[in-house]
């Protein structure tokens, strides 16, 4: 059975829709990931987690956030993403964020995270300060939306090819081995005492059909030597005046509401869980 530990606080992390956090800090093109971490929930954590100078490792780093945070902020960064267009995109950001005077630098790495400690530079061994990424939930999400007269079509919703290695098309379970695989990469890099930080979501593959991804990891962070520190959930809504703002996208919403039609009393997602961890 996955492991639970009770919410110790709530990241008050979109205030602004997350187009409004990467307008002009990022790529036009940014749009095109699937799965974008929301800037201030990066820069949230890494502000919380380290000090200037520090090193911050994202090992599934799609088009850069935690990078781009982590230099604004004034730390290190390396990346690794097994996703070459997105490697690509992720080292312009990181050119982009250098070009407005961020204090920090980062490297980006195109390769296959469950082979890490193949990929990362030896100097970094033992010397992460923080580890931050988040896994893919399924090979796609809701995208970018067109209307046209013809209909509803979407876009950049897939998280890549289906190449050997890409954990979005692994299954289930395939998934949570491969996040072990990584997880445990990751607690060799980190300094003594080093943090990790999961953000993830439940996963739904059918309206009645709930799976609780942050328990999972959680069980899987443990396996391989995480201590569970804190476990907090960050907002994908606005809170104004004591009101939910939420930021869900057409797609969600209409999913919701054919399944609320069927009796299924289901709810907009409004937050993500962030697993805190600690390297003893």
């Amino acid at each position: 059975m996955a492991e639970t530990m009770p919410v110790t606080s709530i990241w008050l992390t979109c205030p602004r829709q997350s187009r409004d956090q990467r307008r002009g800090r990022y790529m036009p093109e940014s749009s095109t990931h699937p799965g974008k971490m929301l800037p201030n929930l990066a820069a949230h954590a890494i502000a919380s987690y380290t000090a200037p100078g520090d090193l911050v490792l994202d090992p599934m780093c799609g088009s850069g956030t935690t990078l781009v945070e982590a230099m604004h902020l004034g730390r290190d960064a390396l990346g690794v993403d097994i996703e070459s267009r997105f490697s690509a995109l992720a080292a312009a950001n990181v050119a982009l964020a250098a070009s407005q005077g961020a204090a920090g630098t980062a490297k980006v790495i195109t390769g296959d995270a469950t082979g890490l400690l193949d990929l990362i530079p030896a100097s970094a061994l033992g010397q992460v300060g923080l580890v931050l990424t988040s896994p893919p939930y399924g090979r796609s999400t809701h995208g970018l939306v067109t209307i046209t007269r013809a209909g509803v079509s979407k876009r950049a919703h897939l998280y890549g090819d289906r190449k050997r290695g890409n954990l979005a098309y692994v299954g289930w379970s395939g998934l949570l081995d491969g996040f072990a695989a990584i997880l445990a990469a990751t607690h060799t890099l980190l300094r003594p005492g080093g943090t990790a930080v999961i953000t993830c979501r439940p996963v739904r593959r059918r309206p009645d059909d709930l799976i609780d991804l942050p328990g999972e990891l959680l069980a899987v962070a443990r396996s391989v030597g995480f201590v569970p520190v804190e476990r907090c959930a960050a907002m994908l809504a606005a809170v104004r005046d004591g009101q939910i703002v939420h930021r869900a996208s057409m797609f969600g919403l209409m999913a919701v509401r054919r399944s609320r039609a069927d009796g299924i009393p289901v709810h907009l997602v409004a937050h993500e869980d962030v697993l805190v961890l600690r390297r003893r």
